[in-house]
C-alpha cells in the first residue's frame, strides 16, 4: 500500500461513464498545478467526463482547505489520478430469431490525490 501523505483525497464512485474515456481526460491533468488542470477541464472537448473529473477534483481541493485550512490552492497539485473500472449494468437488445444480445452499460470510479509543491 501507497504510504506516502497526500495534502487531500477525493473519490467519486460508479459514475456512469466508461473507464477508457474516462483515462483520455485523465491524462490530459496528470501531474500538473490545480488552477491549470480546472482550466485544462473546462475547455476539453470531451464534456461528460470533463465534468466528472473536474467535479471530484473541486472536492479534493474542498476536502484540502477543510484539512488544513491555511493551504494554499496555488501550490496544491494532483499526485496522482486513478481511473478504474466499476460495475458494469448489464442489458439486453432483442436480436434475430427470438435471441438476446448483451449491452453492458459501464461504470468508472474516480480518486485524485492531491499534494502540496513549494517553490513554484
Amino acid at each position: 500500500m501507497d504510504t506516502k501523505n497526500y495534502a487531500s483525497h477525493a473519490a467519486t464512485r460508479h459514475v456512469r461513464v466508461s473507464a477508457r474515456k474516462c483515462r483520455l481526460v485523465a491524462d490530459l491533468i496528470r501531474d500538473r498545478f490545480v488552477g491549470e488542470a480546472l482550466t485544462i477541464l473546462h475547455f476539453s472537448e470531451k464534456k461528460k467526463p470533463s465534468l466528472i473529473v473536474e467535479k471530484t477534483l473541486r472536492s479534493a481541493i474542498a476536502n484540502a482547505q477543510q484539512k488544513v485550512p491555511n493551504v494554499d490552492v496555488d501550490n496544491l497539485s494532483i499526485a496522482k489520478i486513478l481511473i478504474n473500472q466499476g460495475p458494469a449494468w448489464k442489458r439486453i437488445r432483442p436480436a434475430p430469431m427470438g435471441r438476446a444480445h448483451r449491452i453492458l452499460k459501464r461504470t468508472s470510479h474516480v480518486h485524485i490525490y492531491l499534494e502540496e509543491k513549494r517553490g513554484r
